[in-house]
Formats: structure tokens, C-alpha cells, sequence
């Protein structure tokens, strides 16, 4: 749609009294023709088993006309209006009761059972629009929550019109605690080998080169080009720092998941030098990374505790950070809250496209008797109790999410520890521990 359309639809929306029919049927419904669907390719009030959104869209195929079969939906649209019937401005500002309560909503809508092939879900209410990505059971911003100009409202619907027409493959995850010995790499190495047995390719990277843990752990040793090489010269191709993990079963049954290892050269230079060697410093590894997301499910990198350039940068490519603690460790716990509150909020603010997210905390690892669970919880309580106070920052999503007064928790098992031994991991090795972690990936990922 052309500059000087946008210019007059947004010039017909009056800012005082605007209701959503209004707004759908001004704004949205020219926007969804300019991602590029036609009159028979959305449909309005679609029910999604538990609720109504205002828009479900899906490109039509032969035969399947989506206005008429209501089936399978690609894109969601949730509409607000600018203001409500009493007066009251609605404000989709990024923080916002009301936006919270509308990006909530949204991510509802994707999970219910009629929108399980739902990717998108778009929320505006023609001030501020945001695109939210579905990944398996997680919801995640793809772009900011863009406040809409006449000046900015083409390059956001080309954004928005790219993503959907080229949705990446995979959900980028980093596993980190900036605190040590929670677990993070037995948990990379384990949900990668649990995903690969439901079907899934999983790539894994250890970002890590002071430990180098989960190199050593498969028995596994740096390629020839690096994953250094990659990040400080734009013209070598990352595929050829990944490796593969082979486990091949009596019955012949072989599963695989691939690996780029920890590269040891990255450890002959200081902070200085890497910012000075490799473009674009932490954010270089996710443009590094990028044709991958396009071919595997899953890429998880463990990277180390320290907030320096590995961590800065595993945070910086990630979609989501998943984070161990340990019920126990005081310590992890309060670190965990200074990952949520703190250190994905500068990544998010470095990055200005949404991302990324922390996934609410679990105890990793650990065997806990009801009087450790209750001196934890009262932990817990008195760190987000503390936060709110000082920041008014909310920890509970994080600590308990759903509303729910439950952690999920990860129990101790033997064989996981010395797994590393054996250079396999115990997910694949032995019933116990895959359900362990099958339990995980769906209390987090799969549906």
C-alpha cells in the first residue's frame, strides 16, 4: 500500500473515539491486505476454542478456501480500540496494564485448540502495533511494540510482511544462571538429546571456552574452520564449524544431534580484543547464527557464567533464556533474579526487536524434601518482594508463572552425572533420565 494511503487512514482515525470496529475496519483490515492477504483469506471474530480474536488469517490453498473451512489459521490479529466507551484512553504502551493484559491474551489465543497452527500473533490498536512468534508452547515478541508514524508505517509492514512470509525454523535458546554449578550444560546436552528422540533437530553450541564442558563431554574436538573464524570473518560459512553427535543403538537405530564446540582461540584475547577483532561485538553472533535458524528446531547455547562477551553474546542471539537454579543456592537464586531483571532487559534494550525473553526459573538436579521447599519459597518470596519494592519490578511470572505456587523441578539422578564418562548423554542412555528431561521439554517447549 502506497505512503499516501497510509497517510490518509491514519489521518481518519480520530484519537478520542475510536472503537475497535472502527480501527478494524480502517486500519487492520488495509493492513492485513498489505502482508498480503485477500478478502478470503481472513476471518473476523474467529473462535479459538476459548475465546474470540478479532482476526484469523491463513493464505488460501487449492481447494481450501479459508473463509469458508475456518481451518488451520497462520496469523492472529488482536484488535484494541483507542479508547473505551466511557472515555478512557486504551494505551498499548509496552508496560502498560493494558498492554500486558492484551500480549497475554494474544499468547492464550495462539495456544488454544483450534489455533494450534497458528506461528503469528499481531496486537494493535493502530498507536502501537507488535508482532508475537509461536514457537511450540512459547510465545515471544518478533518485533518491538513499534509506536506507528505516518513516516515509520510502511518499513514496520515490511518488516512485519518478511517475517511472516519467512518464518524461522528454529526457537534459539540460551541456557544461563549467572551463577556456577547449576547445571547448565547437563541440561543443554540432555534436552538436546531428549528433543532429537521427539523427532526434532537440535543444534548445540558451547559457547564456553574458559570450560569448554560440553565439548569435552561428547568427546568431541574444534573443526578446522571455528566458530571464532566465523565471527571475525563475514566470509567463511558457519556450516562448516558444526559437527555431528551420533548415537547408534543395537537395534541400528541412530539419533544425532549436531554440535559447534567451544573454540580454545577465543580464549587468547581479552575483552578489548574481541570487541576490537569481531564486528559488531556481542551482537555479531547472532547475524553468525542467522542461516541456521532456518534449518534445525532447536539451537540451545551454553555459554558460561561470567556476564562478559560469551554470555553478552549467547543472550544477544537467543530468542528465550532458560535458567537453572538450584533450591537450595540462595545464591542462584538471586543471580536468576539479576538475569531476569537486569541483564535481559539491557540485551532487549541493545537489540530494539523485542527479544529476548527469560523463561520462568526451575530447580535443577536437586531431591527436595518439603521443609527445603518451604525455606525456599520463603526465599523466594522475600527476593520478589524485595525487587518490587526497590523497582517495582514484577519476578513472580518468572518465580511462578500461572499463577501457580509451584516450581518445576528437575529431580537428582546419578546416572546424569556421570553420564559425562561415558561421553553420552544419560537422556539417551537410560529411561529414567529421558523422562526427566522429556518432562522438562514439555514443561517448557513441546506441546
Amino acid at each position: 500500500m502506497l505512503l499516501t494511503d497510509w497517510n490518509q487512514i491514519l489521518d481518519n482515525i480520530l484519537p478520542d473515539e475510536s472503537n475497535e470496529a472502527l480501527i478494524s475496519e480502517i486500519f487492520v483490515r488495509p493492513l492485513i491486505n498489505a502482508l498480503g492477504f485477500n478478502d478470503k483469506e481472513r476471518f473476523p471474530q474467529f473462535p479459538t476454542g476459548h475465546g474470540t480474536v478479532d482476526f484469523a488469517v491463513r493464505k488460501n490453498t487449492d481447494g481450501d478456501i479459508f473463509l469458508f473451512s475456518k481451518s488451520n489459521p497462520y496469523l492472529l490479529v488482536e484488535v484494541k480500540a483507542r479508547a473505551t466507551v466511557t472515555g478512557a484512553k486504551f494505551n498499548l504502551l509496552e508496560g502498560t496494564p493494558q498492554y500486558i493484559n492484551t500480549r497475554e491474551q494474544i499468547k492464550q489465543y495462539l495456544l488454544d485448540s483450534k489455533c494450534n497452527t497458528s506461528q503469528w500473533g499481531l496486537i494493535t490498536d493502530s498507536v502501537y502495533i507488535q508482532l508475537f512468534r509461536r514457537h511450540g508452547k512459547i510465545i515471544f515478541p518478533a518485533t518491538p511494540n513499534s509506536l506507528i508514524k505516518k513516516e515509520n508505517i510502511n518499513t514496520i509492514v515490511s518488516d512485519v510482511k518478511h517475517l511472516i512470509d519467512n518464518p524461522p525454523k528454529a526457537l534459539t535458546v540460551c541456557v544461563y544462571n549467572n551463577k556456577g554449578g547449576v547445571g547448565k550444560t547437563t541440561t543443554t546436552v540432555n534436552l538436546a538429546a531428549t528433543l532429537v528422540q521427539q523427532g526434532k533437530q537440535v543444534l548445540v553450541i558451547d559457547f564456553d571456552p574458559q570450560q569448554g564442558d560440553l565439548t569435552k563431554s561428547l568427546g568431541l574436538e574444534v573443526k578446522k574452520i571455528s566458530l571464532y573464524d566465523c565471527l571475525s570473518d563475514r566470509n567463511l560459512n558457519v556450516h562448516d564449524t558444526v559437527q555431528p553427535f551420533k548415537v547408534k543403538f543395537k537395534s541400528g537405530q541412530v539419533f544425532q544431534f549436531d554440535v559447534i564446540s567451544a573454540d580454545p582461540k577465543l580464549l587468547d584475547f581479552t575483552e578489548q580484543d574481541l570487541a576490537t577483532r569481531i564486528e559488531k561485538g556481542a551482537a555479531r553472533l547472532k547475524d553468525t547464527l542467522k542461516p541456521l535458524v532456518y534449518e534445525y528446531d532447536y539451537i540451545f547455547i551454553d555459554c558460561p557464567t561470567n556476564w562478559m562477551f560469551f554470555s553478552q553474546s549467547s543472550l544477544y542471539a537467543c530468542d528465550v533464556v532458560l535458567i537453572p537454579t538450584k533450591h537450595n543456592n540462595l545464591a542462584s537464586l538471586n543471580n536468576a533474579a539479576k538475569v531476569i531483571k537486569e541483564l535481559v532487559p539491557k540485551i532487549k534494550a541493545a537489540r530494539q526487536d523485542g527479544g529476548p525473553i527469560a523463561l520462568p526459573i526451575f530447580f535443577n538436579g536437586e531431591n527436595i524434601t518439603p521443609p527445603q521447599l518451604r525455606i525456599a519459597n520463603q526465599e523466594i518470596e522475600a527476593i520478589i518482594t524485595r525487587e518490587s519494592k526497590a523497582s517495582n519490578f514484577n519476578l513472580r511470572p518468572y518465580f511462578y508463572p500461572n499463577n501457580h505456587t509451584k516450581i518445576f523441578s528437575l529431580p537428582s539422578y546419578a546416572i546424569v552425572a556421570g553420564a559425562a564418562f561415558a561421553r553420552i548423554p544419560a537422556a539417551f542412555t537410560h529411561c529414567i533420565a529421558t523422562n526427566y528431561y522429556l518432562d522438562l521439554a514439555k514443561e517448557y517447549f513441546i506441546l
